[in-house]
C-alpha cells in the first residue's frame, strides 16, 4: 500500500510533493552511497562487446521489448547475441541458464519471457559479469551480449549504454526514496542514446541522441493454447477483466482502451508472484494480461484467458549506432 502511494507521489506531478520532504535526508544518503559504490567497483571486461539496456528510474519503462527488438535486429545483421539479466523476482544467485521450461520463481519473469521470445541464449545471475562468462562458455558462438536492466551494475564493463524512459519520464526528478531516480539526470551525459517509450520528458537533456519507441500490440493468444489467437473485436462486448503487474499498469490498460475494449482494471505490483486467489476475480468473465504476467499465471487462471503480445518499433538507426560503436572497439 505504501509503495503504491509513494509511486503516485513520484509521478503525479513534476515537482517534489511536500508529503515527501521527510525523505530528503535519505535521498542525500542514497546519493553518497551510490557514488561511493560506483567509485569502489572495479569493472570486468568480457571478451565480447556488451550493450546495456537500462534506465535511471525505478520500475519498468520498456526495457524488455527493446532488448527483444535489439536481439532480433542484431541477428538480422549477422550477429550472434546472448542476453544476461539479474533475474529480478527469481532466486538465481549464481549464474544459470534460462530454459523454456524454467520456473519464473527461479529465474525471474522477464528473463523467462526473453528466453521464450528471443531465440537466443539467456543467462541470469546476481553478478552479470559472471553470468556473461558462463553464457559465453556454454555458447562460444555468441559474439556480443545484451544486458537487460544493468545500467547501475558497474561491475560489468560495457561498450554501449541505452537509457529507456516511458511516458512518466523522470517523475518529480528526485533521487530515491524522495523520487524515482536511481541516478541523477547528469548520468545521462554518459549514455550513448536515450530511448523514449511513449513521449519524451522535456527535462531530458537535448544534447543526447534520442530514439522514439512505439509498442505495437499484436493479436491476443490463449494462455493455455498459444496457437489459438483472436482479435480485439472478437472480445468486445464480453465481460472483461484486465490484469497488469508491470512498472506502469496504466500503460497496458491504455493499450486495451486503444483497441476499443471496455474492462475492469486489476493492477498489481511489478514482478508480483501470483496465486490462484489473486485471480479469482476473473471467474465471472474473460481475463486479459500482459506476456510478462502470463509466464507466471499458467495453471492459475479460473477460466478463459488471453495474452496480448507487443512488439517494439524503432528506427534502424539505433542498430547502426550500436554496430558503429562495436566496430570501434574491435578495431581498437
Amino acid at each position: 500500500m505504501f509503495a503504491r502511494w509513494l509511486q503516485r507521489q513520484w509521478f503525479a506531478q513534476r515537482r517534489l510533493s511536500p508529503a515527501l520532504w521527510f525523505l530528503l535526508p535519505l535521498s542525500a544518503l542514497f546519493f553518497l552511497l551510490s557514488r561511493l559504490k560506483r567509485r569502489l567497483t572495479r569493472p570486468q571486461r568480457l571478451p565480447v562487446p556488451v550493450i546495456v539496456v537500462g534506465n535511471i528510474t525505478v520500475g519498468g519503462a520498456g526495457k524488455t521489448p527493446l532488448t527483444l527488438w535489439l536481439a532480433q535486429q542484431l541477428r538480422v545483421q549477422g550477429r550472434q547475441p546472448g542476453i544476461v539479466s539479474r533475474g529480478y523476482g527469481g532466486n538465481a544467485d549464481v549464474p544459470r541458464a534460462v530454459e523454456l521450461a524454467s520456473s519464473p520463481a527461479e529465474v525471474g519473469d522477464e528473463p523467462l519471457l526473453l528466453a521464450r521470445r528471443s531465440g537466443v541464449p539467456v543467462w541470469v545471475g546476481r553478478d552479470r559479469a559472471a553470468a556473461g562468462l558462463a553464457l559465453l562458455a556454454a555458447h562460444p558462438e555468441v559474439d556480443l551480449l545484451l544486458c537487460d536492466d544493468g545500467l547501475q551494475h558497474y561491475r560489468l564493463a560495457r561498450d554501449v549504454e541505452l537509457a529507456v524512459f516511458d511516458g512518466r519520464g523522470v517523475g518529480n526528478g528526485w533521487l530515491l526514496p524522495a523520487g524515482p531516480l536511481r541516478e541523477s539526470l547528469a548520468r545521462l551525459a554518459e549514455v550513448d542514446a536515450v530511448v523514449c517509450n511513449g513521449g519524451a520528458d522535456p527535462r531530458l537533456p537535448v544534447t543526447i541522441r534520442r530514439f522514439e519507441m512505439q509498442l505495437q500490440p499484436g493479436d491476443f493468444y490463449c494462455l493455455d493454447q498459444p496457437a489459438l489467437t483472436c482479435q480485439a473485436a472478437q472480445l468486445a462486448g464480453r465481460r472483461l477483466h484486465a490484469l497488469a503487474g508491470i512498472g506502469d499498469p496504466g500503460r497496458f490498460f491504455r493499450t486495451l482502451e486503444g483497441l476499443g475494449l471496455a474492462f475492469s482494471r486489476h493492477p498489481f505490483a511489478d514482478h508480483h508472484a501470483y496465486t490462484t486467489a489473486d485471480l479469482a476475480f476473473a471467474a465471472d468473465g474473460v481475463l486479459l494480461m500482459t506476456e510478462k504476467d502470463a509466464v507466471k499465471c499458467a495453471g492459475l487462471t479460473p477460466g478463459e484467458t488471453w495474452v496480448l503480445p507487443v512488439e517494439a518499433e524503432l528506427s534502424p538507426a539505433l542498430v547502426e549506432l550500436i554496430l558503429e560503436k562495436i566496430r570501434g572497439r574491435q578495431v581498437a
